[in-house]
């Protein structure tokens, strides 16, 4: 969901001839061939897990099984990742009340929107040029310099137009004295977030999951969290929580680049980076209009809360949308290592491999997020009653938003996708088409239904975008991840609901969620089990349980 540039810079050792001998129409011959492969290669004997091995490609098994162990790391992080979170959310609506938390809620939102921005394409710019530098340490040092420098100039500025600014959005929203402090703190903070981001960024880039999870998984919402509870516990109010956030992520920020120059290696540089410039801008700029339109996609729904509905209303929105942050979970943990692989192979014509490892990966998401939507969806209500009774209002636009997030999480990396294939202008015209049509549609949706109307705009926009993203796909590239074994997941999560649907019935509040939850995971395995499994989910699997296995011998 979530370049143009030379072959050298690509990574890409074959000459401009050797490409325009691959076509679109070639690439889709090599997909329907991998599709095709993939029909042809299912076990004759379930039970035979080595003849299963062997019938995989090693090009792709290879792929799958560097995939499967940054979402090995990641999963896990995500799910720490949003327990802190969480906890985070836990304590300020406790710690501030409905309304006051609201006000830090719309402040807190609008910060995120420049987060998206404020590092101007950089992070999918080191994602593209530094794998292919691998043999080039002055590039690699030159790339991340310049990622750094635009993510602290676009920073400043950002943090320059707030401090202005803070006092009229204020009067378009909220209309509470403690907004323009908090709003001109959360200013500060967001490009601090940005340097955070882009120091993960470097180790993503380099294949090191266990230091992107470190520093934007865990260490950023673990400042956040201390600063927060350190605040509400010394008896501060919004302005002080905020204050004591922006003082922890600076912390984190002044001790975080170091170590990573010295774990890396990659001493970030300007010098000689003039020859760079307008390779990495020509790959950022796109992919940073693609974010600006992807704001007015999928976050215009925050500012019109804030904008036309109470504080109150902002609050019980974010509530939901931390719970939502969950159930993007499976998506971002099998992508986190997506992109620098299909990048290899893209810049080694090898499209049947990498539509086979897409149409996989995407398989497994599905296999995993339908569980998470499913709790959700059935016991949304409970779990937003333990934020407090005001915020169960927000059940029903839990519900719809939970809708984009399927569609999204069924088409697998569509966005990362293209612009990994040099199709970041592609996605950057559709970004905007789309936004457009969204602002007017969540704003007549906002005035009509209110929240509802929130998450149906929103919702809406994920399941366009991502459906036109994999239509995009297939006509330049051929790429195509759906066949026949989807089906098998849709079947299992149909009995989920059914078995987690009679234990609300017969179990009432946070009860019936853990048992619930548990019955239902266990009718979902059973009917996977049932139904049969793809190899090649097997072989993640696998690849999944034996490095969690090895994960917990390291701790004891």
């Amino acid at each position: 969901m979530d370049t143009n540039s030379t072959s050298a810079a690509s990574g890409d050792h074959s000459t401009p001839e050797a490409k325009a001998d691959s076509p679109a129409t070639a690439r889709t011959a090599d997909a329907e061939t991998a599709a095709t492969a993939r029909d042809d290669s299912e076990p004759t004997a379930e039970g035979d897990a080595n003849a299963e091995s062997t019938a995989i490609p090693d090009d792709e098994r290879d792929a799958l099984v560097t995939i499967a162990g940054g979402a090995v790391v990641t999963s896990g992080a995500f799910s720490a990742q949003r327990g802190l979170l969480t906890a985070t959310e836990l304590v300020l609506t406790r710690g501030l009340g409905p309304a006051t938390y609201g006000v830090y809620a719309l402040a807190w939102r609008i910060a995120q929107v420049l987060v998206r921005l404020v590092t101007f394409g950089s992070v999918p710019a080191l994602q593209r040029f530094l794998p292919a530098a691998a043999d080039d340490p002055a590039r690699r040092s030159r790339v991340t310099g310049l990622a750094y420098a635009t993510t602290l100039g676009v920073g400043v500025s950002m943090a320059l137009g707030l401090w202005v600014a803070a006092p009229r959005v204020n009067e378009l929203t909220v209309s509470a004295p403690t907004f323009p402090p908090t709003m001109r703190l959360f200013g500060a903070l967001v490009g601090l977030l940005g340097l955070v981001t882009v120091t993960a960024a470097v180790f993503r880039a380099i294949g090191s999951a266990r230091g992107e999870v470190l520093f934007n998984k865990l260490l950023r919402p673990a400042v956040r969290l201390v600063g927060a509870a350190g605040a509400v516990a010394l008896g501060y109010s919004v302005v002080g929580v905020a204050g004591a956030i922006v003082a922890c992520t600076l912390l984190l920020v002044a001790v975080g680049i170091p170590v990573s120059i010295r774990v890396t290696g990659i001493v970030p540089t300007l010098r000689g980076a003039r020859g760079e410039l307008r390779r990495f801008y020509d790959h950022a700029a796109p992919v940073a209009m693609s974010s600006l339109g992807k704001v007015f996609q999928n976050r215009i729904d925050v500012l019109l809360v804030g904008g036309l509905l109470t504080a109150v209303a902002a609050g019980v929105y974010n509530v939901v949308l931390v719970l939502i942050t969950i159930a993007w979970i499976p998506l971002r943990s099998f992508n986190q290592l997506l992109p620098p692989v299909a990048s290899k192979l893209y810049a080694a014509d090898q499209t049947a491999t990498l539509n086979a490892v897409y149409s996989s990966v995407t398989r497994l998401i599905v296999t995993t997020v339908l569980p998470v939507l499913a709790v959700l969806g059935v016991y949304g209500e409970p779990l937003l009653a333990a934020f407090g009774p005001t915020y169960t209002r927000g059940y029903l636009p839990l519900v719809v938003y939970l809708g984009g997030v399927f569609v999204g999480s069924a088409v697998g990396a569509t966005g990362w996708l293209l612009m990994m294939t040099d199709h970041q202008y592609a996605r950057m015209a559709l970004d905007w088409l789309l936004a457009a049509l969204n602002v007017g549609l969540t704003y007549a949706f906002v005035l009509r239904y209110g929240l509802v109307g929130a998450a149906l705009g929103t919702s809406a926009a994920i399941a366009v975008q991502n459906g036109a993203q994999v239509v995009l796909l297939r006509r330049f590239e051929g790429l195509w991840p759906f066949d026949r074994t989807f089906l098998t997941p849709l079947a299992a999560g149909a009995v989920m609901i059914a078995i987690m649907g009679a234990v609300r019935v017969a179990v009432g509040g946070l009860a019936a969620v853990g048992i619930g939850a548990v019955a239902g995971t266990v009718g979902y395995l059973l009917a996977l089990r049932a139904i049969g499994v793809d190899p090649r989910d097997r072989l993640v699997v696998g690849e999944l349980v034996g490095s969690y296995l090895a994960a917990i011998d390291d701790w004891r």
